[in-house]
C-alpha cells in the first residue's frame, strides 16, 4: 500500500453545520486540506474560514449532491486549487418522516437520490484517482436506520440501507488496491435534524420541544443524542486506518 500524502485533500459534503462542520475541523486539526461543499454557500463560506484558522487551505463550493455534472465541476475546482480528493466524507443527507401510506413517490425518489445516489456519484468521480494513487479513504456517514428499522421512516431507512450497502459491496471491491470504504452509523444526534423534528413532534402532538427531544434520545440503546463531535473523531481515526474496511461503525450512546 502506497503510504497517505503528507497533506491529504478531504472533501466533506454537507459540511457547513452539524456533523459536517464538525468533521471538516477534525481532519482540517489532522492537517488535511479541506474543500467544504453543501447546498448553503454561507455556512460553508464560515466552516472554511474557520477551518484555514486551523493552518490548512480550505475552499467552500456550493454543491447539489444528485447533480452529476455539478459534482463532476466541483471535483476539477478541487483539483485545481488543492489537488485530487484523497478523503471523501458522504455526509449530506436528509431526514423526514410520515407514514408509509403518505410516503408518495416523490418523498421517496427524494431520500434516495440525496442519500444514497448522492454518495454513488461522488464516490464514483473521485475514486478512480485514489485507486491511481492507491490511497484514498471513502467515509459514509449513514445512520441506526441503515442498520434497523423504525416506523414513519421507511425512505430514509431505505436510503440508509442502501448507503451501507454500497459501502459494504465496494470495500470488498477495492480491498487490498490503497483505499477503504466505510460508514460511521450514528443514531439521533444533536443537529439540525432533531431540532427539527421536535418542533414538528411538538406541533403534531402537544408535547413541549424539550419532551420532544428528550423521546428522541430514548430512541437511542444510550438514551442520549449522539454529539457531533463524536461522529467527527470516529472520521478522524479512519484517516490514519488502514485496517478497517468495509465495516458499519455504530455510534448508539452507550460508550
Amino acid at each position: 500500500m502506497t503510504s497517505a500524502p503528507g497533506q491529504p485533500v478531504a472533501l466533506v459534503t454537507g459540511g457547513g453545520r452539524g456533523i459536517g462542520r464538525e468533521i471538516v475541523l477534525a481532519l482540517a486539526r489532522e492537517g488535511c486540506n479541506i474543500a467544504v461543499a453543501a447546498r448553503s454557500s454561507d455556512q460553508v463560506t464560515a466552516t472554511a474560514e474557520t477551518a484555514r484558522g486551523l493552518g490548512v487551505q480550505a475552499m467552500a463550493l456550493a454543491l447539489d449532491v444528485t447533480d452529476a455534472e455539478m459534482i463532476t465541476r466541483v471535483v476539477a475546482a478541487v483539483g485545481t486549487r488543492l489537488g485530487p480528493v484523497d478523503v471523501l466524507v458522504n455526509n449530506a443527507g436528509i431526514a423526514e418522516s410520515a407514514p408509509f401510506a403518505k410516503t408518495d413517490p416523490a418523498f421517496w425518489d427524494r431520500h434516495l437520490r440525496v442519500n444514497a445516489t448522492g454518495p454513488y456519484l461522488l464516490t464514483r468521480a473521485v475514486l478512480p484517482a485514489m485507486l491511481e494513487r492507491r490511497w484514498g479513504r471513502v467515509i459514509n456517514i449513514a445512520s441506526l436506520a441503515g442498520l434497523y428499522g423504525a416506523p414513519y421512516v421507511a425512505a430514509y431507512t431505505a436510503s440508509k440501507h442502501a448507503l451501507v450497502g454500497l459501502t459494504k459491496a465496494l470495500a470488498t471491491e477495492v480491498s487490498g488496491k490503497g483505499v477503504t470504504v466505510n460508514a460511521i452509523c450514528p443514531g439521533f444526534a444533536a443537529t439540525d435534524i432533531v431540532w427539527n423534528s421536535a418542533r414538528n413532534i411538538a406541533a403534531r402532538t402537544g408535547k413541549s420541544f424539550e419532551e420532544a427531544v428528550e423521546a428522541m434520545a430514548h430512541l437511542n440503546p444510550g438514551r442520549r443524542l449522539i454529539d457531533p463531535a463524536e461522529v467527527a473523531a470516529v472520521a478522524a481515526k479512519l484517516i490514519h486506518d488502514d485496517a478497517t474496511n468495509g465495516e458499519t461503525i455504530v455510534l448508539d450512546g452507550t460508550q
